[in-house]
């Protein structure tokens, strides 16, 4: 479990195939100094498995099924990605639960800057009902508040501290994220289609 607060931002060392699957290996000077193997580490919001955690590097194993869910294959060398380590069980939780389960990539609209930056978001439809206005979302690992539903987009606003301190600095117009939809809708979604007896 995970809070969408990302901790540091990682620079992509390489991503190759190996005799074991595809391989991905990250710099992280600040979050590699506390990993230990088998430690889960939110990757762009995608919960993955340490396998080698060494001085200032990470090494994670990628599925066939995690590359094609979400942007991670897109990855190269010098990439940036969101970096999150699970949450402890005395953690606090500034932002919400977010399981690291991507359900979903979804394409940049627009990200305009006004006072704080407007990113809108493409909404897709087989998830729309878990959008909603003030409700919880997280792109790219980031516990985000949702300020608009239309009928085929969303938007959310971007404080500069979090653009600061995230790979959102570096996301432009066509650019996927990967969305994970709030826990709690799905959930509300699954006990209202129960059957009533």
């Amino acid at each position: 479990m995970f809070t969408g607060l990302v901790e540091e931002i990682g620079i992509v060392l390489g991503i190759h195939a190996t005799d074991r699957g595809t391989q991905l290996q990250l710099r992280s000077p600040e979050v590699a100094q506390h990993a230990e193997k088998g430690d889960s580490i939110a990757v762009n919001g995608c919960c993955l498995t340490v396998t080698t955690a060494r001085r200032d590097e990470l090494t994670f194993d990628l599925l066939e099924e995690t590359l094609n869910r979400t942007n991670l294959h897109a990855l190269r060398p010098d990439s940036t990605v969101n970096l999150e380590r699970a949450l402890a069980p005395d953690g606090r939780i500034g932002g919400h639960f977010v399981q690291g389960h991507i359900d979903c990539t979804a394409r940049v609209v627009s990200f305009d800057e006004v006072v704080d930056h407007r990113l809108e978001m493409e909404l897709p439809g087989e998830f729309a009902q878990y959008v909603a206005y003030k409700g919880s979302i997280a792109l790219n690992g980031i516990s985000l508040t949702v300020a608009e539903v239309r009928p085929e987009t969303f938007v959310v606003w971007i404080i500069p501290h979090t653009r600061q301190h995230t790979n959102l600095q570096s996301v432009r117009a066509g650019h996927s994220l990967n969305v994970e939809f709030d826990l709690l809708a799905k959930y509300v979604e699954r006990m209202l289609a129960r059957p009533t007896r």
